[in-house]
Order: C-alpha cells, then sequence, then structure tokens
C-alpha cells in the first residue's frame, strides 16, 4: 500500500480512485456503485471498449449499465484505427482534468495496468513515440522474414523485453527494435527508468478479486453469454467491412479468435474453446502484473462473503481514509 500523505502534501496533488482487477471479477459494476458513492466519473481502462461497433466482445457498458454516470473512453474510434498507450494516456489525462473541473473524482476502472501505469506516473512516451523510416524498415522486414526471426534479433539487443513480447506481437517486437536503434538504449531500461517515477495523483488503487476457480467460471460463463448474444455476427460484421487481424482492434481477446474460423481453419467449437483458454491465461496474467504493483489495495471478494454492499463500503472507506474524497 502507498503511504499516508500528510494534508499539506495531499492538497497538492490531484485525487483519483483507480478500481482493477482480472476480467470478469465484476469491477463494472461495482465501479458504477463506487461512483455515485463518492461522486465519481468512469474512465475506462480498456484498450477494446475504445472502439465503437465492438460491444459484446469487449464486454462494454451499456448506457442502462452507466445508470446516470459519466463515463469516457468508450466509443470514441473507429475499429480501423489505432490505439496505443500513448493514445490512452493522453486521453485520459484530458478526462480526468474535465471530471475534476466538474467537480467530481476520477474513477479509472479496467484491467489494463499498462495503461493504469502510464497515467498515474505519467510515463514520458516521447522517446517511444512517432512512426519513422526505421519502423517502416523494419515491418518490412518482418514481413520478409517473419516473426520468430525478428524476435531472436530482440533477443540478441533487448533480451530483458524479449522474454515479456510474445513472438507474434510484431507490433511490440519492432517497436522495441526501433527504440534500440534510435536511441541505443533497450526499452526495457527506459520503461523500468518510467515505472520508479513518483506518481503525480493522490490515489487509492483497489485490485478487486476472488478465488481462482470462480473467476475462471466466471469467464466461461461470460463467453457463453457473448457468444448467445451474437459475437460470432458482430466479429463477422467487421471482418465483412475489411478488418483483418493486423488492425489493433481486431487483436483483442473474442475477436482475433475468429479469423481462422471465417478462413475455414477451424470449428466454431474450437473458436469458442480458444476464447475462454486464452481469457483465462490473460486472467493469469493481469493477476501477475498487479501482484508487482507496491501500493495496490487488495480486495478478495470472500473477504466480505461475497457480499457486494460489504465490498463497496470497504472501497468507501479507504477512499476517504487516504483523503481521495473527504466529502464522501
Amino acid at each position: 500500500m502507498n503511504s499516508i500523505k500528510n494534508s499539506s502534501e495531499l492538497s497538492e496533488q490531484r485525487a483519483c480512485v483507480i478500481l482493477t482487477g482480472p476480467t470478469a471479477v465484476g469491477k463494472t459494476a461495482l465501479s458504477v456503485r463506487l461512483a455515485k458513492a463518492i461522486n465519481g466519473a468512469v474512465i475506462s481502462a480498456d484498450s477494446m471498449q475504445i472502439y465503437r461497433r465492438m460491444d459484446i466482445g469487449s464486454a462494454k457498458i451499456t448506457p442502462q449499465e452507466m445508470d446516470g454516470v459519466p463515463h469516457y473512453l468508450i466509443d470514441c474510434l473507429d475499429p480501423e484505427e489505432s490505439f496505443d498507450v500513448y493514445q490512452f494516456q493522453q486521453l485520459a489525462q484530458k478526462a480526468a482534468e474535465k471530471i475534476l473541473r466538474e467537480g467530481q473524482i476520477p474513477i479509472l476502472a479496467g484491467g489494463t495496468g499498462f495503461y493504469i501505469q502510464a497515467f498515474l506516473k505519467d510515463v514520458d512516451f516521447s522517446e517511444s513515440e512517432g512512426a519513422s523510416a526505421r519502423r517502416a524498415r523494419l515491418e518490412q522486414e518482418s514481413r520478409e522474414l517473419g516473426a520468430e526471426a525478428m524476435h531472436a534479433r530482440l533477443a540478441a539487443v533487448d533480451p530483458e523485453s524479449a522474454a515479456s513480447i510474445h513472438p507474434n506481437n510484431r507490433k511490440r517486437v519492432i517497436r522495441a527494435l526501433e527504440f534500440y536503434y534510435e536511441t541505443g538504449r533497450p526499452i526495457s531500461a527506459h520503461n523500468a527508468e518510467q515505472q520508479q517515477k513518483t506518481p503525480t495523483w493522490n490515489y487509492v488503487y483497489f485490485v478487486l478479486t476472488d478465488d481462482r476457480e470462480t473467476i475462471y467460471r466466471r469467464i466461461e460463463a461470460r463467453v457463453d453469454q457473448m457468444i448467445a448474444d451474437g459475437l460470432e455476427e458482430e466479429v463477422q460484421n467487421l471482418w465483412q467491412s475489411g478488418l483483418t487481424e493486423s488492425h489493433t482492434s481486431m487483436k483483442g481477446l473474442g475477436y482475433r479468435e475468429w479469423f481462422p474460423y471465417f478462413r475455414g481453419a477451424c470449428s466454431r467449437e474450437e473458436v469458442i474453446q480458444k476464447i475462454k483458454t486464452d481469457t483465462r491465461h490473460f486472467a493469469k496474467r493481469q493477476l501477475t502484473w498487479f501482484r508487482r504493483e507496491p501500493d495496490v489495495i487488495w480486495t478478495d471478494k470472500r473477504t466480505f462473503g461475497h457480499d457486494e454492499d460489504a465490498v463497496l463500503a470497504f472501497l468507501v472507506q479507504e477512499c476517504r481514509r487516504r483523503g481521495v474524497c473527504g466529502h464522501c
């Protein structure tokens, strides 16, 4: 947990709340209730809900579920557009400032840990952003040589990054190589420096969790519900509009798994099972990420007997104790 600052320090910092945790743990509904309790507004810390026409697979909150609570960074981009952590950081900061001007508390709700870190610590992406001729050459080499060859090249100059980036994640492999060739430094070293930055916010960082088997059962049920709600048709419409696996939006869980099926390379049942498996693996990676964060408040639903009212009361109490919402 982060140490409690004195009142003079708190007065110099803006306040916000982070509500995160593994997928399907129940963040969305709780974030709305928390916003109502502390006069907050929600900023989506999700890499897919930013896209229009991607409602089912992203488990996007509906207007009815928002229940009058303002939400930001939802339905802002078309699926043909790219989106990355730098863009999220810029948009989230603008949204937070607007929320503060309106006298409310920004609540970042979502499961993308790197996005949350970039926002809280104002991570500097200036050395690693912007298109370049070198990137174009690397992209061409990737097409010619293949993903494994490019990943091997990264391992030779930045083994730490190579260990954390899957060979099939061409975009991140190319970005890491580009950074190294442009600066002479591994991007892993740059990222490590940025992670040590002092947060610019007075914040409370909740990680909502539950026992693993319960989370996995919720994932299974969620995917089944997505299929019943028309996930296949949603992705097929996107595919027929010209989107492919190369688009950032189509790399998301629940979307990328369908393309082999559309090409006749696997069965529908295999797609559904792969979505479930990939989502379970994603939840595991999310928990691993949050365990590395030194200042989170683990909020295990088992501790509260899965009583949602008790969980909410705890969150509000901690917000008040940390000076994030003195009036709530």
